[in-house]
């Protein structure tokens, strides 16, 4: 099958929205969304996009770093459930959290910060990799599920 990761630069917030909005044509109920990358990769912005997608009013969506966890209802009763875990300690398992309940009832996770987290079933889940360079443009690393096709 090659190689799963698909790389996309975005040079803009709105081309990251964009990058969002690809991976969310791709998604499936249940699937997770780990999303990897220093502060200020555009994290966020890639979750605006994906949430957007899915039938999110964008300006709904924002950084879950205090809250932990928003949810958020998507078109035809989809569950977004956008989770940071950033303040947790690593390796906190996300039944503390109610996601793993979250993705079994079918709502989409997008998880900032992940290693923070025990990772959910990875046969559902996808691993986005965000890098800023020194021009500070994006580049995005996409890797789906085993045995899913990449974007």
């Amino acid at each position: 099958m090659g190689d799963p990761w698909q790389t996309f630069t975005a040079a803009s917030a709105e081309d990251t929205v964009a990058v969002g909005g690809r991976i969310a044509v791709a998604l499936r109920p249940g699937d997770a969304v780990l999303l990897i990358g220093p502060l200020g990769a555009g994290k966020t912005c890639l979750v605006r996009g994906i949430a957007a997608a899915l039938g999110v009013a964008p300006v709904a969506v924002h950084s879950p770093s205090f809250t932990l966890v928003n949810e958020y209802a998507g078109r035809d009763g989809l569950r977004v459930v956008h989770a940071d875990g950033y303040r947790l300690a690593d390796g906190a398992p996300l039944d503390d959290l109610g996601l793993e309940e979250a993705q079994a009832e079918g709502a989409i996770l997008l998880v900032e910060w992940p290693r923070r987290l025990t990772p959910p079933d990875a046969s559902h889940t996808w691993r986005v990799e965000l890098t800023v360079d020194e021009a500070d443009q994006r580049t995005i690393h996409v890797e789906p599920p085993p045995a899913r096709s990449p974007l």
